[in-house]
């Protein structure tokens, strides 16, 4: 087990509640992922101090409700004991979610829950100016609302017809959602402008003739959930995990040396030179997929 961290009482994942007696512990939980012991621990601890529920929150964490602020060490050191060490809520990177990905989604594009971890392990309760919520969505459908975190991560893929052998059943049309495919003498046609690359096409050809170009992750910054909602900015598209993670980096060491407190980050893109950041991690990662629109 880690040393204690005696500042335990200040961390985000403590929250005062309307009761002033008492306290809510959020748990860290990447991607939402626990076994079944720790789950089980979890119900425990929250039985031992006093607790009748818990709370599954929209970041995909466990929350343990009205606890006696006087023993928030010994629930956190149980905690740690159980792999669901105290979470992170204030001006800090805060639990990384994920949705299944390919794991389990049939429409996902990408694995999401390792790299999740990765994130997590990498990133999670690091102090920074503003809060930064990571999000990532295996597909363009966005379950976990990637688009509206600080860093959204989105999995994707360009489709391509194989010349010659389209029998022009239509199915792939049947299934975009976009309007992006037609049927144009036999053949179906991809229109680039109206497609979102979220691959449906591939996936329900009966003939498998459509076939992946350019899998890619699509990486958003700045998006903003809550009164007055608005999605990221696109920054740039990479075509691995590890590109990720490097992309990630850099973008959270950005955040700590130019963001402003009490705004929030898609407030101060322009203020912090985003243009600049998307250059300069064009220049050094490529300029993302040629297809992508």
């Amino acid at each position: 087990m880690q040393p204690m961290d005696r500042t335990v009482q200040a961390r985000g994942g403590v929250i005062t509640q309307s009761d002033p007696d008492r306290v809510t512990i959020r748990t860290r939980l990447p991607a939402g992922v626990l076994s079944l012991d720790q789950l089980r621990g979890i119900g425990e601890i929250a039985e031992r101090y006093g607790a009748d529920q818990v709370h599954l929150t929209t970041r995909q964490t466990i929350e343990i409700p009205h606890l006696d602020p006087g023993r928030i060490e010994e629930i956190a050191r149980d905690l740690e004991e159980n792999g669901t060490p105290v979470g992170a809520e204030r001006t800090e990177v805060v639990n990384v979610v994920a949705c299944p990905g390919t794991d389990r989604c049939k429409l996902a594009n990408v694995e999401t829950i390792e790299l999740a971890r990765a994130l997590d392990e990498r990133f999670f309760g690091k102090d920074l100016p503003v809060k930064v919520r990571i999000s990532i969505a295996g597909c363009p459908n966005g379950c976990n609302n990637a688009l509206l975190n600080e860093i959204g991560i989105i999995g994707r893929v360009h489709p391509a017809r194989t010349p010659g052998l389209c029998t022009g059943c239509g199915t792939c049309v049947h299934y975009c959602r976009e309007k992006a495919v037609t049927i144009r003498n036999g053949v179906c046609v991809l229109d680039d402008d109206r497609c979102n690359r979220c691959g449906m096409c591939i996936k329900s050809c009966p003939y498998q003739l459509i076939r992946e170009e350019d899998r890619h992750y699509q990486i958003l910054v700045g998006g903003r959930s809550g009164r007055h909602p608005a999605v990221g900015r696109e920054l740039i598209r990479v075509d691995t995990p590890e590109k990720v993670i490097s992309v990630v980096d850099k973008v959270i060491y950005w955040v700590y040396r130019q963001s402003r407190a009490n705004r929030l980050l898609g407030e101060q893109l322009d203020e912090m030179n985003f243009a600049r950041l998307k250059a300069d991690l064009e220049k050094e990662f490529g300029s993302g997929s040629a297809q992508a629109p």
